[in-house]
């Protein structure tokens, strides 16, 4: 028989399982509350970096002049618009296979950001193409696809309000946003497979950017302050969702919140 010792140190947790417990809403809670103003302050820092650097030290295009600048908000947007749906879908799948329901949370929450995104994306296009193109708007392979993008947005929220029966809607919401996903690399892809008048990318992962860096550096920084944006606003809604729906888990939470502080 093995001899028994007074002290039995305790396995440490593997890293995963440590973060996994914050799957479950009454956990996440207060940690999305720790999070959300220091997301905010960097938005704000990166935002004003970004927009000092693009509107300020960019130089003039030699082509264009000064309505380029015009690019970096709205190609960050753009981007923002195709990731955050990206993200939704794979926060849908999540929540059919595995029935987590902060992941239906969590799709619902970024739903306004990324419709907010892709109607900047339109509306900057919109401001761009004019001076440019000499239109407001064309039915461009890219801008339908961008439209059909703000429809899938608007559908998913409208759907997610037509029922009470918050179970059902979150599961035809994410079969909606799984169906849309096609959408997406015809968005990315268009300018290569049809004959548009939108640009190609000016940057990409193969080749150089045709842009000077400083150009691109403006623009990076504006896709760092819409994403922090982004996981800021939806850390705020998320935890509106989990005090509407679990109201007694959050309520659990606040006396040992208050002690540990």
């Amino acid at each position: 028989m093995p001899e028994q010792t007074g002290f039995n140190p305790p396995c440490p947790a593997a890293p995963a399982a440590s973060w996994m417990r914050y799957a479950a809403p009454a956990l996440f809670y207060p940690l999305a509350g720790r999070l959300i103003p220091w997301l905010a302050l960097a938005a704000a820092l990166f935002a004003a970096a970004g927009l000092y650097v693009g509107l300020v030290v960019a130089p003039t295009d030699s082509q264009q002049g000064e309505v380029y600048r015009i690019l970096f908000i709205h190609v960050a947007a753009a981007w923002m618009s195709m990731f955050l749906y990206l993200v939704m879908a794979a926060y849908a799948a999540l929540g059919l296979i595995y029935n987590t329901r902060l992941s239906f949370m969590m799709m619902r929450a970024l739903a306004p950001t990324g419709a907010l995104f892709t109607f900047l994306t339109l509306w900057t296009g919109a401001l761009w193409g004019k001076p440019t193109w000499g239109a407001w708007w064309v039915w461009d392979a890219r801008l339908t696809s961008e439209l059909i993008l703000l429809f899938l947005y608007l559908g998913f929220i409208a759907l997610q309000a037509a029922t009470d029966d918050d179970r059902r809607a979150d599961r035809s919401g994410a079969i909606l946003l799984l169906a849309g996903v096609v959408n997406v690399p015809i968005i990315y892809f268009s300018v290569q497979w049809w004959s548009t008048l939108h640009q190609g990318a000016s940057i990409s992962l193969t080749t150089a950017p045709s842009m000077a860096r400083i150009m691109v550096t403006a623009m990076l920084l504006m896709v760092a302050a819409f994403w922090l944006y982004s996981a800021a606003v939806a850390l705020a809604r998320v935890r509106g969702l989990i005090a509407q729906r679990e109201p007694g888990a959050v309520r659990a939470r606040a006396p040992a919140a208050r002690e540990a502080a």
